[in-house]
């Protein structure tokens, strides 16, 4: 999968795509990332991606000719065939997102369908928002809930690793997404490791049994237990 970012601050995504299974995607060739500085496609001196509202208001608002031809150029589109080109991309194994607190909110089932698509651009919005006809380039709008970011580049950090952790072979453990919490609607159960006994309390006796059948058992009755009393509005 090839995943690119548009942002006016390229490097806030080296510490996360640089460590842990985003390093190892890379390194084994399963992601293809890239993090592009909007204002290589502003101009003037200052490169300038940002202006004043029109109707007044506080703060600046992210101009949508920077992301017109920024999104063309990262899509190999020819300069100023958005947004009339866009049916034609549509049809192809890419999806446009913008990460914006108007997008649906993201999920684990979210997750797994961009996970099928060959590739992803994110636009992330800063400031106080985008210009509102940058968003007919959009595929999708996603949030990451109910709260305010100072851009769009931690929300698709956010997405880009549940994403890529659902692609094969980026999880060391063969499966090991599908038994993640949310993975089939519910919690994940309760995980121990090695000692047995610490500071008084014991692993739960079935998990040393041996006994697969049982150990699932147990696992899936803990997992409905713990959704009805932590997340109940997952069970209804």
């Amino acid at each position: 999968m090839r995943i690119d970012a548009i942002t006016t601050f390229p490097d806030m995504y080296g510490s996360v795509m640089g460590e842990s299974m985003m390093k190892r995607a890379q390194e084994k060739g399963i992601l293809d990332f890239h993090a592009h500085d909007l204002r290589a496609w502003a101009e003037g001196v200052h490169r300038k991606t940002d202006d004043y509202p029109y109707g007044g208001g506080c703060g600046l608002v992210m101009m949508c000719d920077p992301i017109f031809k920024a999104t063309e150029e990262v899509l190999g589109l020819p300069a100023g065939s958005l947004p009339a080109s866009k049916d034609e991309l549509d049809a192809q194994e890419v999806k446009v997102v913008f990460m914006a607190p108007q997008g649906a909110v993201f999920d684990d089932a979210t997750a797994l369908r961009l996970s099928r698509v060959d590739r992803l651009v994110f636009v992330c919005g800063h400031y106080e928002g985008i210009d509102e006809r940058a968003y007919c380039l959009a595929d999708e709008i996603i949030s990451i809930g109910d709260y305010v970011l100072t851009g769009g580049e931690l929300a698709s950090m956010v997405v880009i690793d549940a994403v890529v952790r659902k692609l094969p072979g980026v999880l060391g453990a063969e499966g090991g997404a599908a038994s993640e919490s949310f993975a089939d609607g519910l919690l994940e159960y309760p995980q121990y490791t090695r000692p047995a006994s610490y500071r008084g309390m014991e692993v739960p006796e079935v998990l040393l049994s041996g006994h697969h059948a049982n150990i699932s058992a147990w696992r899936h009755q803990q997992s409905l237990e713990r959704t009805q009393a932590l997340r109940p509005d997952l069970l209804e």
